[in-house]
């Protein structure tokens, strides 16, 4: 019984997640029930960078870091998952080594499933491959939005639109004034999230602060001037 429940648990926020848009409840707990549940410490890693992958992973609580080294073993923050979603599913698509380190940054609750069962899941539901292609053309977009940047908008315009996306990733509705950055995000985070030194993005932040354009409440930024930002981003 108490399996049962924790499955239903995982079925109701797999079905929020982009995979299961639309999906048949029947069709989730069939994928659901066909993993296992585990839990990591704070500061223990789930996978590291050149692992083989063997699994899909499913967040159910905590919050997980994703990053990588480059080959001059500069570290690259990919992003700070703190909410139900699936990862590491790329290394067992491409059927290659992980391509980043995953972190627990706390105690956290993870679904694990083999990554055969969850190809032929694939296969079985064509409703779900397609969701899949969805979610990782959106992430090639990502991408390629990234080196746009570089190529195109300053250090400050950079760290301007990485926290407006923090707070609203698709930038097509901006949120208000006030809004707060749902992860915790350090300065050496930003540096590696906008292709900066952490040096250059400090003194920017502190350059947002005297603006009041962004403050800082405990160990979160708030974002207080979003036209301000935005205009910055060139958005």
């Amino acid at each position: 019984m108490a399996r049962r429940s924790a499955l239903t648990g995982i079925e109701t926020d797999m079905a929020t997640t982009p995979l299961f848009e639309g999906a048949d409840p029947i069709v989730v707990a069939r994928l659901a029930e066909q993993g296992v549940v585990r839990r990591f410490r704070r500061g223990t890693y789930l996978f590291h960078q050149g692992d083989e992958s063997p699994t899909v992973m499913f967040l159910i609580e905590g919050r997980v870091e994703i990053s990588s080294l480059s080959v001059g073993g500069q570290r690259q923050l990919h992003t700070t998952i703190d909410r139900p979603q699936f990862f590491g599913e790329l290394g067992v698509l491409g059927d290659m080594p992980r391509t980043a380190s995953a972190l627990a940054l706390e105690e956290s609750e993870v679904w694990v499933v083999d990554g055969e069962v969850f190809l032929e899941f694939l296969a079985r539901e064509p409703g779900a491959s397609r969701a899949l292609l969805r979610a990782l053309a959106r992430q090639v977009h990502s991408h390629e939005d990234f080196v746009e940047d570089l190529l195109y908008l300053d250090l400050k315009g950079r760290v301007a639109k990485r926290l407006l996306q923090l707070v609203s990733p698709s930038l097509d509705e901006l949120p208000p004034d006030g809004a707060v950055v749902p992860s915790i995000v350090t300065h050496a985070d930003l540096a590696s999230l906008c292709g900066g030194s952490r040096e250059n993005v400090t003194r920017i932040l502190s350059d947002f602060q005297r603006r009041g354009l962004v403050e800082r409440d405990a160990r979160r930024f708030v974002l207080r001037s979003i036209g301000g930002l935005a205009r910055l981003a060139g958005l």
